[in-house]
């Protein structure tokens, strides 16, 4: 039997890190997260919680799935995660630089678009000053 500090049940993991039961269960479906089975009641362990860990930092930086499913595998090659590091290092970079583009894509859509906004105020601000059409 496993020690119950090392290990939490689904509910705990959910409020420990506001995820859904489902959640759970998608990822490890995925083959993200490998808790215990006793029955039908699982029990995540220290090396689900750290991987749960970075499984939700990867999506908020907008990692897919399968890249993180990679870079999680690349922890057992067993170069004290020299490999990992290295391979995390290089999806980040891409990814922080498709983010800065995206970032100046929309501050340019919004630069245009206040740009726009301001125009049309100042139409409907000329109309206002017209008499209105005889009937």
């Amino acid at each position: 039997m496993i020690d119950s500090d090392e290990t939490m049940t689904i509910r705990q993991m959910c409020e420990a890190f506001d995820v859904t039961p489902r959640t759970l269960r998608f990822y490890e479906a995925k083959e993200l997260l490998f808790p215990i089975r006793e029955g039908q009641k699982r029990l995540f362990t220290k090396r689900d919680r750290a991987r749960l860990k970075l499984i939700l930092r990867g999506k908020r930086f907008g990692f897919s799935l399968e890249e993180i499913r990679q870079l999680l595998e690349l922890y057992y090659v067993g170069d004290q995660q020299q490999t990992q590091l290295q391979a995390t290092y290089g999806i980040a970079q891409e990814r922080l630089n498709d983010m800065e583009s995206q970032r100046d894509e929309l501050n340019e859509a919004i630069t245009d678009f206040k740009t726009q906004l301001d125009w049309l105020g100042k139409v409907i601000a000329s109309n206002a000053d017209l008499p209105a059409a005889a009937e």
